[in-house]
């Protein structure tokens, strides 16, 4: 099953203990399903909308999703926020 049943979900007891079945939930996919979607993704040219930030804008991107001022998703430049300064 994919999503959630808009109703409680009944399910007969006694065949799942007997047959000694598992039902198990998650809001993700395994690695599988994982692969498949980045797979249709590069097929399909569906890229994400990202907005880069340093480091250093990790506070103001905070008051931004506090405020809900945030159009994409933010991604944090660890490599250029780190790189030393000489």
């Amino acid at each position: 099953m994919v999503g959630l049943p808009d109703k409680t979900l009944e399910l007969p007891l006694i065949p799942l203990i007997k047959g000694r079945k598992i039902i198990a939930g998650s809001m993700i996919g395994g690695i599988k399903e994982t692969q498949e979607m980045m797979e249709f993704a590069a097929e399909h040219n569906v890229k994400p909308d990202i907005e880069v930030i340093p480091i250093d804008y990790v506070n103001k991107a905070m008051e931004r999703l506090h405020k809900a001022d945030v159009k994409y998703r933010f991604v944090i430049d660890i490599g250029n926020s780190l790189k030393p300064s000489f």
